[in-house]
């Protein structure tokens, strides 16, 4: 493993990061589907206990927001620096990276713990679920420092070249996870508080692998203890760059928090359980294509930075045809077996009869969303954060979180709420992409033709030298 980005198959190199990076992000969503799975058939309560987990998933979802702060802002800076030969600079942005990992982890547990009970009945609790909601997070918060490094530092693996390794980190994760689960929620009768015993516990094992193999004289770039000392500068690069991944992620946090308090309103704790459903299939779903633009990002920002720029054209293209297509399909299955993809979480006829019509509303148009993926893939590799992080509060603060609080109140009822996501994808989503195209396009079209002038100057000097 060379890791240099700049040779090569563009196609192959993308493809060997891809395929074993959704793996890796099926395996890191698995944590709370496997959940989902064994919560959704506890004996006594199953649809409460359901419910209970959807009111901690924006809690959950700001842990992984934090990050991806850290993770997904640092790691362009460090391919970047690798592609220019500049190997100590990266190892600090790693280091520096890994230490604003520790931090802002010990933090939110602390304050997570502090404020959990207002923050719980903001995001939908209600008399009937605080007590699992509460149980459940406060064990899941304690293991807030071993998620933010088991995701944010994933992300050095995977930019060094090592697709495999990256996904043996939540690999390792989920098998313990599903091994545990069935253990401490039905044998030993914890309930929803073995569910988040036994994801902590796996948590934990991936962050030791990650760190393990960081260390590890294998990787390009070791993770050495001297390059933690912070510089304000770095910081700010890395916050800079990925604030778009932690608004991406915190704006979902927001929608969950609209979506739940408005199910809970017009419909009732029913409806939340069946939120929880429909984003548990599509944190699924959406995998695949996220793998596929995030691992064109490390080739586009190390080609970036060593100049080769008709490369990050060719992988632009790669991954949209492969995006929409694919998204394409999902959308064709999701709308034609809705009753399957809810079947795997519940056995509630209840379910079925309000899940199934919420599915089909809440998937349209779902090949829309792609075209944001890539967009803000292209600007955050190519350290436009101003244009990613736009888009970004575009389609989930300007447009979904809104629709969510008014198209209920303009007479769609409660499946108003489902169809405020379809509207933003194809908003967004096209106002992403076409702004990406028209901009950046042009600019890499520019940039390799003054390059190739400069080729050609330069050759003649070369031969009068000689």
């Amino acid at each position: 493993m060379t890791g240099d980005f700049s040779k090569g198959s563009v196609v192959k190199t993308v493809l060997s990061l891809a395929i074993p990076m959704t793996f890796a992000q099926l395996l890191n969503v698995a944590y709370n589907i496997i959940d989902r799975c064994f919560i959704g058939r506890i004996p006594e309560n199953a649809t409460l206990s359901m419910t209970a987990l959807g009111v901690c998933m924006p809690i959950i979802t700001l842990v992984a927001a934090f990050a991806n702060l850290c993770g997904m802002g640092a790691a362009p800076l460090f391919s970047m620096e690798r592609g220019r030969n500049r190997e100590e600079e990266a190892s600090y942005v790693m280091g520096n990276a890994f230490f604003l990992l520790l931090l802002i982890g010990t933090a939110l547990t602390v304050l997570g713990l502090v404020f959990r009970r207002p923050m719980l009945m903001l995001f939908g609790a209600s008399d009937n679920t605080y007590d699992m909601a509460k149980n459940y997070l406060s064990i899941y918060l304690l293991g807030s420092v071993f998620v933010m490094i088991s995701l944010g530092m994933n992300h050095f693996i995977n930019a060094q070249g090592f697709g495999r390794e990256g996904m043996i980190t939540v690999g390792i994760g989920a098998v313990i996870n599903t091994i545990l689960d069935p253990i401490l929620i039905f044998k030993l009768h914890l309930g929803v508080e073995g569910a988040a015993i036994a994801t902590v516990i796996a948590q934990f094992c991936s962050a030791l692998w990650t760190l393990y193999f960081l260390t590890g004289h294998k990787v390009l770039i070791p993770l050495q203890k001297r390059y933690f000392r912070l510089q304000a500068s770095r910081v700010k690069r890395i916050m800079g760059l990925g604030v778009t991944g932690f608004t991406m992620s915190a704006t979902n946090s927001l929608v969950q928090i609209a979506c739940n308090t408005n199910l809970r309103f017009f419909g009732g704790d029913a409806y939340v359980g069946v939120m929880t459903i429909i984003n548990t299939v599509r944190e699924v779903i959406v995998q695949p294509a996220l793998a596929v633009t995030d691992s064109a990002q490390p080739l586009m920002s190390y080609n970036y930075g060593a100049k080769c720029y008709g490369r990050i054209k060719e992988a632009i293209k790669f991954i949209s045809a492969v995006g929409i297509i694919y998204t394409l399909v999902m959308w064709f299955i999701v709308h034609t077996f809705p009753q399957v993809f809810i079947g795997l979480f519940s056995k509630d006829p209840q379910q079925f009869e309000i899940g199934i019509p919420a599915m089909r509303i809440y998937y349209f148009g779902f090949f829309m969303m792609v075209l944001q993926f890539i967009g803000q893939t292209t600007f955050v590799a190519l350290r436009r954060s101003k244009q990613a992080l736009f888009f970004s509060l575009l389609r989930k603060v300007v447009i979904v979180a809104p629709l969510t609080f008014l198209l209920p109140r303009m007479g769609f009822g409660v499946y108003g709420v489902f169809a405020a996501e379809p509207v933003s994808n194809f908003i967004g989503g096209a106002a992403c992409f076409l702004t990406m195209m028209a901009t950046i396009w042009p600019e890499l079209t520019r940039k390799e033709r003054e390059l190739a002038q400069e080729h050609e100057v330069q050759e003649p000097r070369k031969k009068d030298t000689a």
